[in-house]
């Protein structure tokens, strides 16, 4: 019989004790981000991030050359929240087909190389848009961290629209349709805007 008591005892701790060794399993770890202390560092960095689903989309404005850019960005964990995923939504693509020239797709993936830094250009069909995407393992992050990569990825904007500025598309070229899913990102996202910036200013901010 005592044995018999001591295996209940013994079975009932385990049990109470399995519970909390999963939540601290689960739970992030120093410099580690969830979805909600992600919309907490973004507002603590000043920006104005609106949740929608388990996204924050938000403006960043970067200062390169003079001008300044308003860019409509989205921040998002990944499904097992081992990284971030940080995006700059680009032009709207031309709704025929026809109008998207296939030297534009195939400038915009030779690109993708010479990025860097887990950058790299996308397409969004539910937004039929373009999107440069930077991806960070999610570890060591600090308000600092993110603020870097969210200037770096202005940089990378402005310096590489040439490339995803549909305007500058010569029309009337053959292309094949492009797909992607990313039901997550239904309505977000707006092409870059620019303006003469102050006097002086020359740095991405």
């Amino acid at each position: 019989m005592d044995l018999s008591r001591r295996g209940f005892f013994a079975a009932g701790a385990a049990a109470a004790v399995a519970p909390a060794l999963a939540t601290a399993a689960d739970a992030p770890q120093a410099g580690q981000l969830s979805t909600e202390t992600l919309g907490t560092l973004l507002s603590a960095m000043g920006l104005k991030p609106e949740k929608v689903d388990q996204r924050y989309d938000f403006t960043f404005r970067s200062v390169v050359d003079k001008e300044e850019w308003g860019l409509s960005m989205s921040a998002v964990m990944s499904a097992d929240k081992s990284s971030l995923w940080i995006m700059a939504w680009l032009d709207e693509l031309p709704t025929s087909a026809a109008d998207v020239p296939r030297t534009a797709l195939l400038r915009l993936l030779a690109a993708n190389d010479r990025l860097g830094n887990g950058k790299f250009f996308a397409y969004v069909a539910t937004n039929r848009r373009f999107v440069l995407q930077r991806v960070i393992a999610n570890e060591n992050i600090s308000t600092r961290r993110v603020a870097e990569a969210l200037k770096d990825l202005g940089v990378s904007v402005v310096e590489t629209h040439a490339y995803w500025e549909t305007a500058n598309w010569s029309s009337g070229s053959n292309s094949s349709e492009v797909a992607s899913d990313a039901p997550s990102l239904q309505g977000a996202g707006k092409s870059p805007s620019r303006t003469a910036a102050a006097d002086g200013a020359t740095k991405t901010q």
